[in-house]
Order: structure tokens, then sequence, then C-alpha cells
């Protein structure tokens, strides 16, 4: 990771810490001399994650008003993929990202001395799916659409946006899918392993990527590059969108195996219900603030980010 947290000490506050990206993130903190506060539900298991180094709360009111936060990180939230959205999921998923990111705009409402930076996630579902056949590049400025998951990121986004109202820079992060050897690729790369990968349905429809390295990247750029916007939403994907069955041929070259099988959508659709459209679905995102603002990804190609982590 050539893009570097500055080391001047400061007070970082993360939530999500002991997730997939959380976990390298405070890593690499500690690795620059930041002192770390960990939200977490799970104390004892994130005293034994990160050998003791960092300081836990389980609850945002547990954090005393007069304690200086110079950076909070946002990064909690339920794992999207699994149980079907039913009324009491989707009120799980909405507390797991919004009702959490109120609790610490709330906070930052009550603190003493204000947070200079609020990085907080979301993703590129805030654009809703693209039609089969639509290619256009999906910008920053790109409409969200009237569907449960775009709906979710726009509520999350407009949580997180609240805290600039207190003199926070807020960064809304709007991830792509998270290349690493944790996270969902390892089971993604299961069956392309056992020479059984090919086309999800059409195998037409984009997928938009990204290498755990540049998040981590991206957030030391924006880390050490401030702006005064008060509020700027940022895509966090790779310059290179593919279609689903590209992504799965270029693993299936880096892992040498073939990949020949289609795996119908019909099955998908009654398994998964409304949130199918996650993987039959698609958008092309385009990283189009992060290219303007001269960030320059070390994996700009799947070919090469594959390489790195198979």
């Amino acid at each position: 990771m050539n893009e570097q947290f500055d080391t001047i000490p400061e007070h970082v506050l993360i939530t999500g810490a002991t997730g997939f990206i959380g976990q390298l993130l405070v890593r690499a903190l500690l690795n620059h001399g930041k002192q770390i506060t960990v939200l977490t539900r799970k104390p004892a298991q994130a005293t034994k994650l990160f050998n003791g180094k960092v300081h836990f709360i389980e609850v945002m009111s547990a954090l005393p008003v007069d304690c200086q936060i110079d950076v909070i990180v946002n990064l909690a939230g339920a794992r999207i993929l699994g149980a079907r959205w039913s009324a009491r999921r989707k009120a799980e998923l909405r507390q797991s990202r919004i009702g959490l990111t109120q609790s610490v705009v709330d906070w930052i409402a009550r603190a003493q001395t204000k947070p200079r930076l609020l990085l907080s996630a979301s993703a590129i579902g805030y654009y809703g799916i693209q039609a089969e056949g639509d290619d256009t590049p999906l910008t920053e400025n790109s409409a969200a659409q009237p569907i449960f998951m775009s709906q979710l990121c726009q509520e999350w986004e407009a949580s997180a946006a609240q805290a600039s109202q207190y003199g926070v820079q807020v960064r809304i992060m709007r991830f792509g899918f998270v290349l690493g050897k944790q996270g969902s690729l390892p089971l993604m790369m299961l069956p392309v392993r056992l020479g059984l990968g090919g086309a999800l349905g059409s195998g037409r429809q984009w997928l938009s990527w990204i290498h755990v390295d540049d998040i981590l990247r991206a957030m030391a750029f924006l880390w050490r590059n401030p702006d005064p916007t008060p509020v700027q939403a940022l895509n966090f994907t790779a310059p290179q969108a593919l279609h689903q069955k590209q992504f799965m041929q270029t693993a299936a070259e880096v892992l040498h195996r073939p990949c020949f099988l289609t795996t119908p959508a019909l099955p998908v659709r009654i398994l998964l219900g409304e949130q199918s459209g996650l993987l039959l679905e698609g958008q092309r995102v385009v990283p189009s603030v992060l290219q303007h603002m001269g960030f320059r990804f070390s994996f700009p190609e799947l070919k090469s980010a594959l390489q790195h982590l198979l």
C-alpha cells in the first residue's frame, strides 16, 4: 500500500472494525501511530483480535463528550446478502446502518470538540440496477432509484451527512465489490477453483469491483487531502468494470481453470427473492471524483488484482 496515512498523532473512532475492511484499517492506523477507539458489541472478541492495542466501547453513549476524536470511520453494517429481505430483515439492515450512523452523529452533536472528518461507508447499490444492455457509466451524479437497496443507501448517506452541520467534513464511500483474501471473493472463487465457474444468469450484468488495498489507499488519500466541501460522495470502484461473465473468465484464466458453466437466473430469483438483483443485475460504476482529485489506483485492472490475491 503506497498511499500512506499520515503519522500525526490523532484519535480515531472506528465502527465495523472487526469486519474484513475494518481489521485491515485498524492495523494500518496502528502502524501509523494513531490512537484507536472501536465501537463493537463484542469487546472481548475484539480485544483478542487487536492484541489489546485499542480501546473499546459498546455504545456511543459510553464515549464521554469531552473525549477528543479527530476522525471517525463508519464501516458498520449487517451483511446485505443472506436471509430473504422480509420486513424484519429490512428493519435489521436499516438499524445496523442508519440507526448506528445516527448514534454517531448524535454523539458528534454533543461532543465538546468536533471531529474534523467523517468517512462513512455506503455502496454502489445507491444507483439501483441497470437494465441488461445499458452500458451507461454511472458517476457520483447519477440518480438513485426507488428500490430497497437504493433507498437503504440513500437513507444511510443522509444520516451521515447530518454531521456536516457541526463543521465535520463528510466523505461518503460508495463501495463496489471488494476483492481481498477475506470477504466474499474466496467463496466466489470456490467454483472456479473446482472448474465449475461461469456466467450467472446472462453473465452480461456489470460488476464494479475494487481491490481492498485501493480502499485503504483511497481513505488515506482523503485523510491527507482535506477539502472545504461539506459533504462529498465518492465511488470506491476500480476504473475497469466488467461483465460478470468476463470477471469469471479472468478469474479462471488466473487460476488456470475452465470457465464454461452457466447458472440459470430463475433458481437464483426463487431462492433470494428481491435481493437476487444484487447478483443478477449490475451497475457500471466509475470513480470519477477520485480520479478527478488525482488518486491513482494500484490495481486499475482485474487481472493484476486477482493475480495479487489468488
